[in-house]
Parts: structure tokens; C-alpha cells; sequence
């Protein structure tokens, strides 16, 4: 996996092909094109951290 990553890192592209049919390709990431969205600050709860615990026990209520 690893010469993968590092043949990715170089700026090469991999496609994976099955059957001669080609699947999917590993490309490198155009950092211009990443976009982040925050969609919960814990630091506006609580700054001194949330116990993770807490969090995802909340989450199975709302999602069962």
C-alpha cells in the first residue's frame, strides 16, 4: 500500500482496472480544491474539551 501512497505523493495517477474495465482512479489531491466545513466547534461548548463518550451517546439517541 505504501508504494502506492508514495507513487501518489509524487503527482502520479493510478487506475485500477478489473477485467479490463477501469474502476476507479488514485490521483493526487489539488490542495486549491479541498474545502473544509466546520460542522461542530466542541470549543464553543465546552473549553476544556467534550468527552467523546458523551458525544456519541447522543448521536445513537438521535439516530437510533
Amino acid at each position: 500500500m505504501e508504494v502506492y501512497i508514495d507513487r501518489i505523493n509524487k503527482g502520479e495517477s493510478i487506475t485500477v482496472f478489473r477485467r479490463s474495465t477501469p474502476l476507479f482512479r488514485l490521483s493526487p489531491v489539488n490542495a486549491d480544491e479541498v474545502v473544509w466545513e466546520t460542522v461542530v466547534d466542541f470549543t464553543k461548548i465546552d473549553k476544556s474539551g467534550v468527552d467523546a463518550k458523551k458525544v456519541l451517546a447522543v448521536l445513537k439517541k438521535m439516530h437510533g
